[in-house]
């Protein structure tokens, strides 16, 4: 099913499975590990295994195929959306602050999906 609404986005986004471990940024809690579902230079959609309310920054480390080393982001939760019962959320970030580094990985990253796909 395809969207047939305005496009809002900024960004292209890329269709793309890379690993990402997230914690709630205000808690020293252990972080847990996922899968994005699309990267976008303003953000990423990723699968979660709870619910975030809106607003809730997350720190993030993902590791993409440009750069050996992970990339360190603090994403803000738009929306986190149930999508197995109690077990598998749908969460959109939106990226709060991206140095000129990553964000040059982030777009050949996108640019090479988007090209690929």
């Amino acid at each position: 099913m395809s969207y047939s609404g305005i496009e809002k986005r900024k960004f292209p986004r890329a269709i793309g499975r890379f690993i990402v471990s997230y914690r709630i940024l205000e808690s020293n809690g252990n972080s847990d590990i996922t899968q994005t579902r699309n990267l976008s230079l303003g953000g990423m959609l990723l699968t979660t295994n709870c619910q975030f309310k809106p607003g809730t920054n997350l720190a993030l480390e993902i590791r993409l195929p440009f750069d050996p080393n992970p990339i360190m982001l603090i994403g803000k939760v738009l929306e986190s959306k149930e999508i197995t019962k109690d077990i598998i959320y749908d969460t959109r970030l939106v990226f709060l602050a991206i140095d000129e580094k990553h964000r040059k990985i982030i777009n050949e990253t996108v640019g090479y999906y988007l090209k690929k796909g």
